[in-house]
């Protein structure tokens, strides 16, 4: 006798909000979008928070690919085996996926960590419901509020990981930080909780040294009040230059200022910001020959699957800030302030929520 299968009801397209970029630099468009059902090894989730990251406002500057929908540091309602989805926010898995189970929280990250490939795909947030690769998704605890974990998917996470991963910092160093955004500031804090013993910020919007204090900076330097260049201004501060610099502009030309902050020897930097024009770094091989080191840093140095559960405890604990990045919350509707703020540089980061 024959058995017949159960019938397994597939997932359907969704038709949702989202916030496209049509053009450069001009207004996104909250329209109605279609998202696909998840493929093999993929996932569809609702998105719940997301923040507005540098990057996405260098993209949505610079960027010739157009139509298209930015954002990236989301936290999500994830995703439930193929079934009735009742009236829960979850959504579907594709053929494969066995990570996942019916409502787990998960943070996306724009680097994969599939555990087979040296590259994995990028995700847009700034929609009410994405696919992305199973390996560009973090299973978190269910009790950590998503609109606050959502900057560990990238700002705070790269900060910290810079310091701690890639540069390492040491007990009683001198630091220096070029750009007191999201990702610099992060830096500042773990040079803090690492012990250096001094943190200098460089920027150019005042504003921003006194709030700096906060996440470990001890010295404040706006190179318009400055007479001399800025590096020289360092290294009088630092008996020679820094241990550790830090571009977190995405300004190619302050690599080489950063460099030249640094100490002879062992001195150090490292750059994590976008640059919107000019990608190519140029610098005088003297600078090397000193014993310079320079280094780039992705996401911090982190696996995300394997170490931003760590970072999540870490919050929960109360041994990391990230509450503190957040200065605005916005409803999805508003994600044009968004930009503007963060253009303007009124902001840390814009948590963008997309549940009504």
């Amino acid at each position: 006798m024959q058995m017949s299968l159960p019938c397994v009801k597939q997932p359907d397209v969704i038709t949702c909000k989202a916030a496209v970029a049509w053009e450069a630099g001009k207004p996104l468009v909250i329209e109605e979008v279609n998202v696909n059902p998840p493929q093999a090894m993929e996932i569809r989730i609702k998105v719940v928070c997301t923040s507005l990251c540098r990057s996405d406002i260098t993209a949505w500057e610079s960027q010739a690919i157009f139509p298209r929908i930015f954002g990236h540091e989301a936290t999500g309602f994830g995703l439930e085996v193929i079934r009735e989805l009742f009236f829960r926010i979850v959504e579907s898995v594709g053929q494969g996926v066995t990570e996942f189970t019916e409502g787990d929280h998960v943070l996306t990250v724009f680097i994969g960590e599939c555990g087979k490939c040296r590259q994995c795909t990028s995700v847009s947030s700034f929609s009410e419901y994405t696919v992305v690769h199973s390996g560009c998704a973090v299973k978190i605890s269910s009790v950590v509020p998503l609109e606050k974990v959502c900057l560990l998917s990238c700002g705070v996470a790269a900060g910290l990981g810079a310091a701690w991963n890639v540069a390492d910092i040491s007990n009683g160093s001198s630091v220096v930080i070029f750009g007191l955004g999201t990702v610099g500031l992060s830096v500042a804090q773990g040079a803090k909780l690492r012990g250096a013993s001094q943190i200098i910020g460089v920027d150019t919007n005042p504003e921003k040294g006194e709030n700096a204090k906060a996440f470990g900076i001890t010295a404040f330097i706006n190179p318009h009040d400055s007479k001399d260049p800025i590096q020289q201004v360092i290294k009088n501060l630092t008996d020679g230059g820094a241990d550790y610099s830090f571009e977190c502009i995405g300004d190619t030309g302050m690599v080489t200022t950063a460099l030249q902050a640094c100490c002879d020897g062992w001195g150090l930097t490292v750059t994590l910001g976008v640059p919107k024009v000019k990608p190519e770094v140029t610098a005088h091989y003297g600078i090397f020959l000193t014993g310079r080191t320079l280094k780039g840093s992705l996401f911090g140095g982190w696996k995300p699957k394997s170490d931003l559960p760590s970072l999540v405890d870490m919050y929960t604990k109360k041994e990391i800030q990230v509450d503190e990045y957040i200065t605005h919350n916005l409803p999805f509707e508003d994600v044009n302030k968004a930009f503007n703020l963060m253009r303007e540089g009124k902001c840390l980061r814009c948590v963008i929520h997309m549940a009504k």
